[in-house]
């Protein structure tokens, strides 16, 4: 039922998609730390762009750097014609770290350094320069913000003995400072994305990105993949809180959360979007799958809350799941739908929950706009977010249970 995209899980971890040659390699780390599904999973074609990498060389004199101290960077793709004028800044993800330990590791990789970053990565599905797969931003101008401090680009601290440096709200406001420099202070349209933690920062930095432009500008932003929501997992535990409270803690990230949830809330539960979402002024849609594959891997089955492999299965393949297993999931669907009831009622945001086991379904072509791309009530992703941006009308989607849905591409592991 639906579409089946397979990946294989090594150590060295190579990810495959079972419809494309493409492949892309990285050391695994636990599943909480760094998810596998926060590679590049996009299906490339002859023609897809590809981007070079530009590094921010003002950075260095205001103390924004990545955790290994090099310099932060972005991609970006200028837009012509009627886009001339109007920005699309997407934000990579890729988890987060919370210890010393995992920090460490992380600086050695393209997550914690632009030494190991690539010089050119492919632009795809929101972020495409074709008007047949990128109906509405194909020209505009767009930018990818590199991830490479570990906290989503919220942190500002440092730790001197082990040569880290945790300066992601530095590197956010470098980057704005640069891009304003480059003509997006002319921008009479700006769309704020991004994807996994990437979705996460675009929660937290929504109402900044506003701020930096004109009332007269229309401005709104976009978290795929971003509601990440506080749960028990399988074993009673709370994996995801426990990972935050480290990641907010040891990076300093809690003095710039929003300030209107940390009034009342603890740091680590203002880190979670369930908990900020209904408090973003500026327009905000939320997509994202009903089942999302990296919260089911880490945050509700992670092996560690399953010492005897119960969810193993499960946890690669969703159709190998038990009923109650599936019971449970249908659990965390609700609780998410629960989750977003304040948000929804206000005009201004957009929703797109679709019942699929996916994750980050905006930066991949065959989820945002393909000819078999996921569809809820007759609406693809691209024609969702594009209606709710442009005021064509409202879009508030919310996918009947699995296993109703047929259009969608679900995530499948092979071990």
């Amino acid at each position: 039922m639906g579409k089946l995209f397979c990946l294989a899980i090594a150590i060295p971890l190579v990810l495959t998609n079972c419809v494309a040659a493409f492949q892309y390699e990285y050391h695994r780390l636990n599943e909480t730390q760094l998810s596998l599904l926060e590679a590049d999973e996009s299906l490339f074609e002859s023609n897809t762009l590809f981007v070079g990498l530009t590094l921010i060389h003002t950075a260095a004199a205001k103390g924004a750097v990545c955790l290994d101290g090099t310099l932060p960077a972005y991609h970006l793709h200028r837009g012509y014609g009627s886009g001339a004028n109007s920005w699309l800044i997407n934000l990579e993800g890729g988890a987060w770290c919370n210890s010393i330990s995992t920090c460490v590791y992380r600086k050695r990789t393209r997550h914690g350094s632009s030494t190991f970053m690539e010089n050119e990565i492919p632009f795809t599905g929101i972020m495409s320069n074709k008007p047949e797969e990128n109906p509405d931003f194909f020209n505009w101008n767009r930018v990818k913000l590199r991830y490479c401090d570990g906290a989503s680009f919220s942190g500002d601290s440092e730790d001197k003995a082990a040569e880290l440096q945790f300066r992601g709200q530095r590197i956010w406001e470098a980057a704005m400072e640069d891009l304003m420099s480059n003509g997006m202070r002319f921008a009479d349209q700006a769309l704020l994305s991004g994807c996994s933690a990437g979705g996460l920062a675009t929660i937290i930095h929504c109402d900044e990105f506003r701020s930096l432009f004109p009332r007269t500008t229309r401005v709104k932003c976009l978290s795929d993949a971003g509601l990440f929501l506080d749960v028990i997992d399988i074993s009673g535990g709370h994996t995801l809180r426990n990972l935050y409270t480290g990641v907010v803690g040891l990076q300093g990230a809690q003095k710039n959360l929003p300030q209107i949830c940390t009034n009342h809330l603890d740091p680590t539960s203002c880190f979670f979007p369930q908990n900020l979402i209904a408090s973003v002024s500026t327009p905000l849609f939320i997509l994202n799958a009903a089942y999302d594959s990296w919260q089911i891997q880490s945050s509700i089955a992670p092996p560690s809350a399953d010492p005897h492999g119960y969810w193993h299965d499960c946890r690669l393949n969703h159709a190998k799941c038990t009923t109650s297993q599936i019971q449970l999931l249908q659990g965390f669907r609700i609780h998410m739908l629960n989750s977003i009831k304040e948000f929804s009622r206000s005009n201004k945001n957009g929703l797109f929950i679709n019942s699929c086991f996916s994750h980050c379904q905006s930066e991949r072509q065959d989820t945002w706009f393909a000819e078999d791309s996921p569809i809820v009530k007759n609406r693809a992703i691209a024609v969702a977010v594009g209606d709710w941006y442009f005021d064509r009308s409202g879009v508030k989607v919310i996918d009947c249970p699995y296993p109703c849905d047929n259009t969608c591409h679900h995530l499948v592991f092979r071990s």
